[in-house]
């Protein structure tokens, strides 16, 4: 399927069921299944990922994957909704050098794991909207840091998950973070397209969240007008 094929397909999935009459308190009720069944494979796989590195001795680093596969709100391409596997290719692809500079290996558990991917288009398949979709991945990164000694490292994706991992972070730790971003564009405007979640729009959902404390942006090459002033009420 191509990329554009992947992005329409939870929308058009969810206007064939309304179509047929499906009732929507049905529907409603697949997708809270789907939902609930996404996070209970979050959690479990957190947890035996956290029991092994007990079992091992504890950590000696606390950096655990966590995928999210979700392209659909980039502007332009779709490319980043296939990217976790293949960052995931090169890591484990056997020609890596996986010693650290400090001298640990990325291949420990106690250093690295892996708790898999949010299932983003299996959720979307059943016309979830973004709003929950993003409260999903905000709470997979939350299950993620509840099991110590795992911290998660977020592999997008297109740039709008920036909100919910930055909200998961945020609510988790009890407060506002301070935030260094590496970009060519600042992320900032209100609606992009009208789409509030879109990969333009990230960073202006978490300044109006009060999610972070101190912003950094470095690598900025261009900004709009309309960027600049909503960086000015942000």
């Amino acid at each position: 399927m191509s990329s554009s094929g992947v992005v329409r397909r939870g929308i058009h999935y969810l206007q064939k069921l309304k179509a047929a009459n499906i009732p929507s308190d049905l529907i409603e009720k697949g997708q809270n299944r789907v939902i609930d069944a996404s996070l209970t494979l979050i959690r479990e796989r957190a947890k035996l990922k956290g029991e092994l590195v007990r079992a091992l001795g504890g950590a000696l680093a606390s950096t655990s994957l966590l995928g999210v596969p979700l392209g659909h709100n980039s502007s332009f391409l779709q490319g980043p909704a296939f990217a976790p596997p293949r960052i995931r290719e090169a890591i484990w692809c056997g020609s890596t050098n996986s010693a650290t500079e400090e001298g640990k290996e990325l291949n420990d558990p106690r250093v690295l794991t892996d708790v898999g991917d949010v299932p983003v288009q299996e959720i979307r398949d059943c016309g979830v909207d973004d709003d929950r979709l993003m409260s999903v991945i905000s709470e997979s990164v939350k299950l993620v840091m509840e099991e110590d000694p795992l911290r998660p490292l977020v592999l997008g994706g297109d740039h709008s998950i920036s909100f919910p991992v930055v909200r998961a972070v945020s609510e988790k730790l009890g407060g506002p973070v301070d935030i260094l971003h590496l970009d060519a564009h600042p992320d900032i405007y209100d609606c992009f397209e009208g789409n509030k979640y879109s990969h333009a729009s990230s960073f202006a959902r978490i300044m109006e969240g009060g999610y972070a404390r101190r912003l950094l942006q470095v690598g900025i090459r261009s900004i709009t007008t309309e960027g600049r002033e909503q960086g000015k009420r942000n």
